[in-house]
């Protein structure tokens, strides 16, 4: 046990030298946020792991073709498996983008997959991150440090090296790269929440860390200036800026972090947007409820992993039996994100179950209910005695490299979030949780 406390208290100490933090932007107000780290691993046999891998290569398939078919035939809409207005209602649908052919018809380049583990065993999705999901980073420098204050733990234990997840980015920015440019990774800057990610993963990869100014459009083709003021053309550029802030001219015209005809030069296939442009009507967490339909529509297959138990008051049956149990569902609004937006009727008193239940009458669309799934509990160290918290996985699918199943891959690591609060479900960093290595074992 105090092996394990010394640990973890050396690994924070170097995370806390290197910056490492978590940086939440809420009501105009941004505050940095040490993101802890807990020394006892999460850990994955590798036949549950070869499980998940498949779920997830297959999940990421069908929402890339997903994402193809909305902006292009419109299939999936015409033979009644998605509702129209659902699509075309979804924050995250882009009109803009109809037509356009990405790179290799890949939207969605980096998937981050959140799941949970059931006290029996099975795996439940929670959500679909496919516009700029973040915390990568975060495992990777943890068991970078851990090899520095403890050598012996990965030599003793056969797990997985999650040093790769830079080669892997590199592989998929090189295979989708447009007219031979560098590879960029775009930033807003020193106050969004994943800075960190952001100059660790371009120093990881080799791409150029670029901010808002240091790139500009001529002739529809992208080229970086940067410190010297040297024109290099441009190939493929991963953004973690948000879809209406990356082109003021063409989106969000008061926008000061994207590039002035960005999406013209996308449009005419002379860059790669990494990921695409259009991508949050996928990750919508109405179109969530779709997800395994999806999975038998476009590959004939069975899905691998389910979603947790999910009711959509679209549908009158669903609707009736929310309203009728919603003391005991939870309840998300489908336009927030980090945690924010999740009900627990159990937590609710009878006149704020009554309210809920009014907004939901009236504006079905904003909302989706599930059952709440008793996800498996960790061990994590509080102060200096052992406790268990809830805690999910975030796993990362990278799409568009080379390689077997059409260049999709799982990094065998994943961000493993856990709750700080004993009473609480809610695992987000944004909500004070904590993170663990995810160790996936070789035999």
């Amino acid at each position: 046990m105090q092996t394990l406390i010394e640990s973890r208290d050396s690994v924070n100490r170097w995370l806390e030298r290197y910056g490492v933090r978590f940086g939440v932007y809420k009501n105009g107000v941004f505050n940095e946020q040490f993101f802890p780290f807990d020394s006892i691993p999460r850990v994955i046999p590798k036949k549950d792991w070869d499980v998940l891998e498949k779920g997830l290569i297959q999940r990421v398939k069908a929402l890339n073709a997903f994402l193809w078919d909305i902006y292009h035939e419109k299939s999936i809409i015409k033979d009644g498996i998605v509702p129209e207005e659902f699509v075309y209602s979804s924050k995250g649908y882009m009109p803009e983008c109809e037509g356009i052919d990405p790179i290799g018809k890949v939207y969605s380049h980096i998937s981050g997959i959140d799941l949970v583990e059931g006290k029996d065993g099975n795996w439940f999705i929670l959500e679909d991150n496919l516009r700029i999901p973040s915390g990568a980073s975060y495992p990777m420098i943890a068991r970078e440090i851990t090899r520095k204050v403890s050598p012996t733990t990965f030599i003793d234990n056969s797990i997985a090296d999650n040093r790769d997840y830079p080669e892997i980015l590199k592989d998929m920015m090189d295979t989708m790269n447009a007219g031979r440019g560098i590879n960029v990774i775009l930033t807003p800057g020193r106050y969004n929440s994943a800075f960190f990610e952001h100059s660790y993963l371009a120093e990881k990869t080799g791409a150029v860390l670029a901010f808002p100014g240091d790139m500009t459009v001529e002739d529809d083709i992208v080229w970086y200036t940067g410190l010297y003021k040297e024109k290099v053309r441009v190939g493929a550029i991963y953004r973690r800026v948000s879809d209406e802030y990356l082109d003021p001219l063409a989106f969000e015209a008061s926008s000061l972090l994207g590039v002035p005809n960005l999406f013209q030069a996308y449009k005419k296939g002379n860059v790669a947007v990494i990921n695409c442009f259009g991508n949050g009507v996928a990750d919508d967490k109405g179109i969530y409820y779709f997800v395994p339909k999806m999975v038998k529509y476009y590959l004939g297959e069975e899905p691998i992993l389910h979603n947790a138990p999910t009711y959509l008051p679209y549908y009158k049956e669903d609707y009736d039996y929310i309203l009728a149990n919603i003391g005991k569902l939870v309840i998300k609004d489908v336009s927030e994100a980090g945690g924010y937006g999740v009900v627990f009727g159990r937590d609710l008193t009878p006149e704020k179950l009554e309210e809920l239940k009014s907004l939901i009458v009236e504006q079905p669309r904003r909302w989706i209910a599930q059952e709440v799934i008793d996800f498996k509990d960790l061990e994590i160290i509080d102060g200096e005695e052992k406790v268990w918290r809830k805690a999910d996985l975030r796993a990362f699918v990278v799409s568009g490299g080379s390689g077997a199943n059409g260049g999709v891959r799982v990094w065998k690591s994943g961000l493993t979030r856990f709750s700080r609060n004993p009473a609480s479900f809610v695992v987000n960093s944004s909500q004070g949780g904590g993170f663990k290595d995810t160790w996936i074992m070789n035999e």
